[in-house]
């Protein structure tokens, strides 16, 4: 970790912290004050000039704390239309990567699905066929919908609202995976922390729940899976980084989406089950980190699309193609 990413990282987790009990609007306040929109942004157009792991360094002090802000969203939108031309979107912003419409005559008319954060968002930057625009939301029809941790995943129907798309060469769909697992790769450490902590205070049969093997065991395999997701992220954070001008990492993105995914179900049955019944209660906050990768899990790809993605791929390779794109990757690092 640089020293740049330290600071950032150290400047996420104080303001996250700080936000815990505040309100929807004093918290995005104090994120939105802190610059974190333009993360992104190079250093030349007035941005923080942050690069891919910074930006999942950052997803990860969120997820830890199930922070109920569309940060992420905002850093991509921002940095979408900024790399489109286009002006950035104003106030509180997300992203539509669903777009079921078109734009015609300068009009957009449609809907943009399942839009994170969509009926508190001033715009949406949405993307498809090669083009973004930003859509203000004051005009839209919306649809309420929630994922399992009651986020707003909204429907946003437009009918002919005004419109300018501008060519841009982002796969946003691969960039909001990545930022997915971030999210996720925090949360299951924080579901950890919170399983040992719980382990090593509560106390059964006159043994503290840790000194019991069963127990034990299960922490381990929860620290793996925590484990494993965060090598993987990292391992797609520095893959982008390393080659911009490429694929955009998508196997390596790929790659770590999927294995977030399969985590998922250990990692929330595992910490519940060292937790007993106190997991499950509303006062208690295992669930708002277990509620969320249950839901995080089937955004911007479920398990079998991002199987089939990866699978794809490879079979395009074939083995000896296979091999010579894994040393060259290797070559890059």
């Amino acid at each position: 970790m640089s020293e740049q990413q330290a600071l950032l990282v150290e400047s996420a987790e104080s303001i996250f912290e700080s936000v815990g009990e505040a309100t929807f609007a004093e918290a995005w306040t104090a994120v939105e004050d802190a610059g974190f929109g333009i993360l992104l942004v190079d250093e030349a157009s007035g941005g923080f000039g942050g690069d891919w792991a910074d930006f999942y360094a950052v997803m990860r002090e969120a997820g830890k704390r199930a922070l109920p802000l569309p940060l992420g969203e905002m850093v991509l939108g921002t940095w979408c239309a900024h790399r489109a031309g286009l002006e950035a979107p104003p106030g509180m912003a997300s992203i539509a990567v669903e777009v079921n419409g078109e734009v015609r005559d300068g009009h957009f008319s449609g809907v943009l699905q399942r839009v994170p954060w969509g009926r508190r968002v001033n715009a949406v930057v949405a993307v498809a066929s090669g083009r973004a625009w930003v859509l203000p939301t004051h005009g839209a029809r919306i649809e309420a919908r929630t994922n399992p941790a009651g986020e707003p995943r909204d429907d946003l129907h437009f009918g002919k609202a005004a419109a300018t798309p501008a060519a841009v060469d982002v796969d946003l769909w691969l960039c909001a995976a990545l930022m997915r697992v971030g999210q996720m790769s925090g949360a299951a450490d924080s579901a950890l922390a919170m399983s040992v902590e719980h382990a090593n205070s509560r106390k059964q049969f006159g043994r503290v729940l840790a000194k019991f093997q069963a127990v034990q065991q299960n922490l381990a395999v929860l620290a793996a899976e925590a484990a494993a997701v965060n090598s993987a992220g990292q391992a797609a954070a520095l893959a982008r980084d390393r080659d911009p001008a490429g694929d955009g990492a998508e196997l390596e993105i790929a790659a770590a989406k999927l294995r977030a995914n399969m985590a998922v179900g250990t990692v929330t049955s595992t910490a519940h089950q060292v937790h007993g019944a106190i997991g499950f209660t509303e006062e208690y906050p295992l669930h708002r980190l277990t509620r969320r990768l249950m839901g995080w899990r089937s955004e911007y790809g479920n398990d079998r699309y991002w199987a089939e993605r990866l699978g794809v791929r490879v079979a395009r390779l074939g083995g000896a193609g296979l091999w010579r794109e894994i040393t060259r990757r290797s070559d890059l690092a």
